[in-house]
């Protein structure tokens, strides 16, 4: 199975999204089983944290920290740029883009990606990954104040902005916490005496 994705070029992960999109479509969390996924997922993501904590030597993050350049760029775009986007999809026609589906669309645009999904396409592609932890981390902190506001901007909606202390502490405990754990326990870690940090 190995050789046939290393022809096709195809990485194992992306497959494993699709195989995992497929599933949740055909076998939907329903009743009693939805909380225990919502746990398992929680814990999955602190786990994939606390890995990365422990591989990154303390350098790399500090350095991605610090990478203000990127930082900058990957904001704009997100919330800049792809809401420009999203607005833009407006203007095409209707028998390419019906409402319903162009509101869905203009949402998408509005939002932060997901913190998992960003650092692991950028270590498949063997990118900055502490820089995109570090990014995509302060990118979902914002959205929770940002994407209210854009929503309520651009998109045909009535009601008030809330914004919710819980979110934030939510993203910390799952995201940055296990990270910070992992960094403590990385003296412990196999990959602590194979690492050196990039210069």
């Amino acid at each position: 199975m190995r050789k046939l994705l290393d022809k096709l070029s195809i990485d194992g992960f992306i497959l494993a999204i699709f195989a995992a999109v497929g599933v949740a479509a055909l076998l939907p969390a329903q009743g009693r089983a939805v909380p225990v996924v919502d746990g398992a997922v929680t814990v999955a993501i602190a786990v994939l944290f606390f890995l990365y904590g422990a591989r990154i030597h303390p350098r790399e993050a500090l350095a991605g920290l610090k990478h203000w350049r990127l930082h900058v760029v990957i904001l704009t775009f997100t919330f800049v740029v792809f809401p420009v986007i999203g607005v833009l999809l407006r203007f095409l026609p209707e028998v390419l883009l019906r409402p319903e589906l162009y509101a869905g669309l203009l949402f998408l645009t509005l939002l932060p990606s997901t913190v998992q999904s960003s650092i692991a396409f950028t270590s498949i592609a063997g990118g900055n990954v502490p820089g995109a932890i570090v990014s995509a981390s302060v990118s979902n902190l914002l959205g929770v104040f940002i994407t209210p506001l854009l929503v309520l901007a651009l998109m045909a909606t009535t009601g008030e902005v809330q914004f919710h202390s819980s979110s934030i502490v939510d993203l910390c405990l799952q995201l940055l916490l296990p990270f910070l754990l992992g960094q403590l326990a990385r003296p412990w870690s196999p990959s602590s005496s194979r690492s050196t940090p990039r210069r």
